[in-house]
C-alpha cells in the first residue's frame, strides 16, 4: 500500500517540474546565460524545490534528454573526426589515467575529516552518482553520501564550467544551420532508445547516454553523413535534462551534513583546477586544444562537458572520448583498486 501510494504522488507532483524549467530556461536565454535550457531549467527546478514545492521528476524525463543529446553527440563523429581522435589516442588514455589521479585529492580530504574508506574513495570518483553508488553500496559505503558528494560536485560543474570557459574564450560565431535529414533522424532516435534499453539490460554504465551515443557514432561515420540536430530538438533535450538534475537538489539536500558538503566543495574546486593545468600541459605537449583537453578532464558527466564544448565549437569528439574511456576505466578499475588498497594497507596495520 505504502508503495503504491508513493508512486501515486510521484505521478501526481512530477507536473510544476517541467513548467519551472521552462520559466528558468526562458530567462536564461534571455540573459545570455550559456547552456540556458540546461542550467535555466535547472536553477529553476531547484528554486522551486527550495522554496518548499513537493515537485518531482518526471517519468523519463532526463533519459529522454539523454537520449536526444546522446545522440546529437554522436553525429559530431564523422569518419575524419574519428581518425583525429585515433591519431591522438595515446594522448586520450593518458588524459583519462590522469582525470583519475585526481581523485586522491578527495579521498585524502574526506579520509582526514574521519570518513570510512569506502565512502571517502567512491566519493571521490569521477563517476556519475548512480554508477558509483552501484560500485559501492556491496562494499559497505554510505550510499546517501556517495550520492550527495557526486550530486553537488555535478551542480558545481553545470554551474561554473560553461561560464568560466564562455568567459575566458573569445565570442565564437553562430553555428551556420546543419543539415537535417529527418529520415535517418527519426530512425536514429528510435535506433537509439533500443540500443538504451539494450544497454541496460546487459548492466552497462550509463546506458541512456552511451546506448545511442554508440549507435549513433557508427551510423555516422558508416554511411557519412554529416548532419546534426536541429537547434530546437536539441534545447528541448538540454531542458529534459535540466529539469531532472534540479531534482537533486532541495532544501535538506543543502542542510544535510555542511561540514561533509564543504569539504567535497573543496575536493570538487581542487579537482577542477587540476584538470585545467594538466590540459594546458598536454595542450603545450601535443599541440591540441588545451581548452578541449580541459574539458575532457573535469571531473564532470559526459553530457553536460560534451554540450559545453558543442557550444563553444571545441572538439566534442576529444571531450566526449576522455570522457567515455574514463568511465569505462572506472567502472573495471574502481572494485580491483579498492580491494587492492584494503589488502595492501589495511586499518588495522
Amino acid at each position: 500500500m505504502l508503495s503504491q501510494a508513493h508512486s501515486t504522488n510521484h505521478w501526481r507532483n512530477w507536473w510544476a517540474t517541467p513548467l519551472a524549467g521552462v520559466l528558468g530556461g526562458y530567462l536564461a536565454s534571455q540573459v545570455g546565460w550559456p547552456l540556458p535550457w540546461m542550467i535555466g531549467s535547472m536553477l529553476g527546478v531547484i528554486a522551486l524545490r527550495c522554496a518548499g514545492a513537493l515537485s518531482t521528476e518526471m517519468p523519463g524525463g532526463r533519459q529522454s534528454g539523454q537520449l536526444i543529446v546522446a545522440s546529437g553527440i554522436g553525429l559530431h563523429f564523422t569518419s575524419e573526426v574519428l581518425s583525429q581522435v585515433y591519431s591522438h589516442l595515446v594522448l586520450v588514455i593518458i588524459g583519462a589515467f590522469a582525470t583519475l589521479a585526481l581523485s586522491l585529492i578527495g579521498i585524502a580530504i574526506l579520509r582526514r575529516s574521519g570518513l570510512d574508506r569506502a565512502t571517502a574513495f567512491f566519493a571521490s570518483m569521477p563517476g556519475g552518482a548512480s554508477d558509483m553508488v552501484t560500485l559501492a553500496a556491496p562494499l559497505g559505503a554510505n550510499s546517501a553520501q556517495v550520492a550527495a558528494a557526486h550530486s553537488l560536485r555535478m551542480l558545481l560543474v553545470v554551474l561554473l564550467i560553461p561560464a568560466l570557459f564562455t568567459l575566458s574564450l573569445p565570442t565564437v560565431a553562430p553555428r551556420a544551420p546543419v543539415l537535417v535529414n529527418w529520415p535517418w533522424l527519426i530512425g536514429l532516435l528510435v535506433g537509439g532508445y533500443l540500443m538504451a534499453r539494450l544497454w541496460r539490460r546487459l548492466r552497462q554504465p550509463n546506458p541512456w547516454m552511451l546506448g545511442p551515443l554508440t549507435l549513433c557514432v557508427v551510423a555516422s561515420v558508416s554511411f557519412d553523413l554529416h548532419q546534426g540536430l536541429p537547434a530546437s530538438v536539441g534545447h528541448l533535450g538540454q531542458w529534459l535534462i535540466g529539469c531532472g538534475l534540479g531534482c537533486h537538489f532541495d532544501r535538506a539536500f543543502f542542510r544535510k551534513a555542511p561540514g561533509f558538503l564543504l569539504r567535497v566543495l573543496l575536493f570538487a574546486l581542487l579537482a577542477m583546477g587540476c584538470a585545467v593545468l594538466l590540459g594546458l600541459a598536454l595542450g603545450w605537449s601535443s599541440g591540441v586544444s588545451a581548452q578541449s583537453l580541459m574539458l575532457g578532464m573535469m571531473p564532470g558527466g559526459i553530457t553536460e562537458l560534451s554540450l559545453t564544448a558543442e557550444a563553444l565549437h571545441l572538439s566534442v569528439a576529444m571531450v566526449t572520448a576522455l570522457q567515455v574511456l574514463r568511465l569505462f576505466l572506472l567502472m573495471f578499475l574502481a572494485r580491483p583498486v579498492f580491494r587492492y588498497w584494503l589488502k595492501r594497507w589495511p586499518d588495522n596495520a
